[in-house]
């Protein structure tokens, strides 16, 4: 029977506080850091208005294969310190180099048997973490980016634009509005800015953040990567492209896996039909779709020896 304790973990003065699951048995056992996507995100991956459960599902799956896993609460977020807003993307990636550290120094866990698993911003901070050369036996990237921030922002805007409401895309039109064209100048505001924290287009925004996800390119860090990589994407992502997994396999350091995966949508739900995110929250109270839990956990396993 798996067992669960929460631990914490320092890190740059900060307490990051997560759930460390066991398979049953001695061990000592491979195991995971779990990477959550963007968002004040809780070690489950759970947001108060969209609980996703993406971490804790894969948890589950991956205990259930005998891998251990960590996953924790981001700063600011449910029992971790800190203040989210004020947390840049590489301040992400110096927390999970500590909890992977953490995970590492566990007396049941091989530490020559370590995994990243991201989910989107995760898949990157996994890409970031990995290229400083910390030893990895491999990286499972779900819904990954090959490409800059700022691109992926884009290609956003421009497929997010059919599924607004109807009177939104009345209002672009009337108003002559170019959506892309309008996330692009914002995106010129925040590059101007100083700040942690700074009111773009009427909202308060992690100014630190959005600086370094829009300048990060994972191309030159997956390079330096020479783990064993797995990338997986849903044929129905509207966040994510899914032709960037040709881009990370061409530019991993050494020959990486892709998957494109039938009717999965960003949070890694089954979406019959034309993609739409106004299903998200519908699909959210539906378990993360057996095709990504069976993926990450098979690949895992098959290098466990």
């Amino acid at each position: 029977m798996s067992t669960e304790r929460e631990i914490a973990v320092a890190s740059a003065g900060q307490r990051l506080v997560g759930t460390l699951t066991l398979p049953a048995g001695a061990g000592p056992h491979p195991a995971a850091l779990l990477l959550p996507g963007s968002g004040p995100l809780n070690r489950d991956g759970d947001h108060r208005r969209l609980p996703l459960g993406i971490q804790r599902a894969l948890a589950a799956a991956l205990v259930g294969a005998g891998v251990a896993t960590l996953r924790y609460d981001r700063r600011g977020v449910g029992a971790s310190s800190g203040s989210f807003p004020r947390t840049g993307f590489h301040d992400n990636v110096d927390d999970a180099r500590a909890a992977l550290d953490a995970l590492g120094a566990a007396p049941e866990v091989d530490s020559g048997r370590l995994f990243l698993v991201g989910h989107s911003e995760g898949a990157l901070t996994s890409v970031a973490l990995a290229a400083r050369g910390v030893p990895v036996a491999g990286l499972v990237l779900l819904a990954g980016t090959g490409r800059p921030g700022a691109e992926v922002l884009r290609w956003q805007a421009a497929r997010l634009l059919p599924d607004l409401p109807a009177p939104v895309r009345l209002l672009l039109r009337l108003t002559r509005t170019d959506l892309v064209t309008k996330v692009s100048r914002n995106h010129e505001k925040i590059l101007a800015s100083s700040g942690d924290v700074a009111w773009i287009g009427g909202q308060r925004l992690n100014a630190k953040w959005m600086r370094q996800f829009l300048r990060y390119d994972p191309r030159p860090d997956l390079a330096r990567v020479h783990a064993p990589v797995l990338a997986l994407t849903g044929d129905k992502d509207l966040q994510v492209d899914p032709g960037d997994l040709p881009i990370i396999a061409e530019s991993a350091g050494r020959p990486a896996e892709t998957c494109l995966l039938p009717d999965i949508t960003h949070i890694l739900r089954r979406q019959p039909g034309p993609p739409s995110l106004r299903a998200y929250r519908r699909e959210a109270r539906q378990p993360v779709d057996p095709s990504v839990t069976g993926a990450v956990t098979g690949w895992i396993t098959s290098r466990c020896g």
